[in-house]
């Protein structure tokens, strides 16, 4: 199993190396570039026209390679769901921003009715399939029957980690890097548990992405655009639901959970105070404003990433 795990990884691997440069030829002759925002750092304004929704790359690719390699089931298709989604709604957001040059592009109402839609659809088929409420608290033990609030928790739980993901994809290979840490530890976990049509979806996910990554390092050739960060969001939340380690993934994923709580840190006490706690949030644009470079930066986030998912992986017993 190993060795189709690795076999599913490498396929995903060649297929998005492949896909990327064509794409990234296209994006720049469509002009689909990136714009920056002038309250950034202002380093960051070099990088305005890159080509962006390299999401898109990437979200092929795993899919791809997931459908033909990984073992058919109701499971994956419902992590593809969120997956595919999220990455649609993500694109529609792209479009409209990139192309269409509507600043905020897609309405929040809309987007997050899209979402909360993507929900509600996977939770009854979920449901269907005989999976429980109970969520396990990590560090104590307990297990909370949900119940019926089951459902609006879950709508926040989604929609709030692809928010996070999308926060923390503000520098050049950062989310992507964070989310590869995040799907290994799940491809361990599902294998932990048999879920070996899970496992193949994050191998294909740690292949894709990592494919991605080798053009989205500093100075990044591509970003990934939201079509990208929502894919990846709805992806790890979808395999945090079906292996049943719904509230893990804030341990498993924490530099998403961390990114999202500076800015949530930020807003609450400038309210209050007027005052900044952190230089300029998410967090990595602190320590930007503080002098680290961007390989800094990433280097030091993954490092905390890799941790956190041992840790999360530790509380499930896989160590």
């Amino acid at each position: 199993m190993n060795r189709l795990l690795l076999n599913t990884a490498l396929w995903a691997f060649a297929v998005s190396l492949a896909l990327a440069p064509v794409f990234i030829a296209a994006f720049r002759h469509l002009r689909w570039g990136q714009t920056i925002r002038e309250e950034g750092p202002t380093r960051h304004l070099k990088k305005a026209g890159t080509p962006t929704m390299g999401g898109i790359v990437f979200l092929l690719a795993a899919l791809t390679v997931s459908l033909a390699l990984a073992p058919l089931s109701t499971e994956l298709f419902l992590v593809i769901l969120l997956t595919a989604g999220n990455g649609f709604i993500g694109f529609v957001d792209d479009y409209l921003k990139v192309v269409r040059r509507r600043s905020l592009g897609l309405k929040a109402r809309s987007k997050l009715l899209g979402q909360a839609a993507l929900v509600a659809a996977f939770f009854l088929v979920w449901r269907g399939l005989g999976y429980s409420t109970v969520v396990t608290v990590p560090f104590t033990g307990l297990e909370w029957d949900l119940g019926i609030l089951y459902l609006p928790f879950l709508v926040f739980f989604v929609i709030g980690f692809t928010n996070a993901v999308n926060l923390t994809d503000g520098i050049d290979g950062l989310a992507a890097g964070s989310a590869i840490l995040a799907f290994l530890a799940y491809l361990l976990v599902a294998a932990m548990q048999g879920l070996y049509d899970l496992a193949h979806f994050s191998a294909a996910m740690i292949g894709a992405t990592f494919a991605f990554l080798v053009y989205n390092l500093h100075p990044a050739r591509v970003f990934m655009g939201d079509v990208g960060s929502l894919a990846l969001g709805g992806a790890l939340a979808a395999m945090a639901v079906l292996t049943k380690t719904e509230l893990f993934l804030v341990i498993i994923g924490g530099v998403f959970v961390l990114e999202t709580l500076s800015v949530i840190i930020q807003v609450i006490i400038f309210q209050l105070t007027g005052k900044r706690v952190f230089r300029m949030s998410p967090l990595h644009h602190h320590f930007e404003l503080g002098g680290r470079g961007e390989w800094q930066v990433v280097t030091g986030f993954w490092a905390v990433g890799f941790i956190l998912a041992l840790v999360g992986l530790m509380q499930l017993g896989a160590f």
